[in-house]
């Protein structure tokens, strides 16, 4: 018959179970991870722990500047191009003439990555003087938020830029180039941030100011309108942008 362990043969392996018993489960951090909630087993998947909380959403007025009428679908009027095409991608309903928006047609949309509210709004009145509406839209919208809550944006034509190129001016100060449609704006809201997305229209070969007037009034070609649309989708991730921060 095999003979018993020895008392110390006994407590030394009582002592190895108890040692393997007690080690804890390694754990490792997910990157830029701060808080306990965010240590995961080694091994598992960190794609099935809780996602991290998103930072909260800023409400954007995204306003369009151009001309009405025989004007609309001109080079002048890509802003109005580009948020049309904007509010159809993102499934925003229909456009509304609102009064009480500075008279200007109104989408209440949702944004696409976010609950956060876009209201996506066009300019009714000539680009020359589209700063007054601007600013009824801008002073209506706003009432309903508790004071800097909102971002205004404003989507416009550029020119020098290619045709479709897209360019984001956040601060503030910024001269207008000669832009009738900005100089409005910049004259009615006193100061008051907004930021700016160009789209890029190009240039005529001239640069006398009768051959530039002429070129940004003339109706786009299809090839300029595929270009000024295509740029819609670079449009919406800025807008997610800026409604992150």
């Amino acid at each position: 018959m095999a003979s018993a362990p020895s008392t110390s043969e006994a407590e030394t392996t009582r002592s190895k179970d108890t040692s393997l018993n007690t080690q804890k489960t390694p754990v490792v951090e997910r990157p830029g991870s701060s808080t306990a909630g965010d240590i995961v087993p080694r091994g598992a998947d960190p794609r099935l722990s809780p996602p991290m909380p998103a930072g909260r959403s800023v409400p954007l007025l995204i306003c369009s500047i151009g001309n009405p009428g025989p004007y609309l679908n001109t080079l002048h009027s890509a802003g109005h191009t580009v948020l049309s095409k904007v509010a159809e991608a993102i499934r925003a309903p229909p456009f509304r003439k609102d009064r009480a928006l500075g008279n200007g047609l109104v989408s209440n949309a949702t944004a696409p990555h976010s609950a956060s509210q876009w209201v996506l709004w066009q300019s009714t009145s000539l680009m020359n003087i589209s700063g007054a509406g601007l600013k009824a839209a801008y002073n209506s919208w706003s009432k309903s938020l508790p004071e800097g809550e909102g971002k205004l944006v404003v989507i416009h034509d550029e020119l020098e830029k290619p045709l479709g190129a897209v360019s984001v001016k956040v601060k503030q100060g910024a001269s207008a180039k000669g832009h009738n449609g900005l100089k409005s704006i910049l004259a009615s809201m006193g100061g008051k941030p907004f930021v700016r997305i160009g789209i890029g229209i190009g240039r005529p070969i001239s640069r006398e100011p009768n051959d530039v007037a002429e070129y940004v009034l003339r109706k786009m070609t299809p090839e300029q309108r595929i270009k000024v649309e295509g740029c819609v989708e670079e449009v919406i991730k800025k807008l997610g942008d800026l409604e992150s921060g």
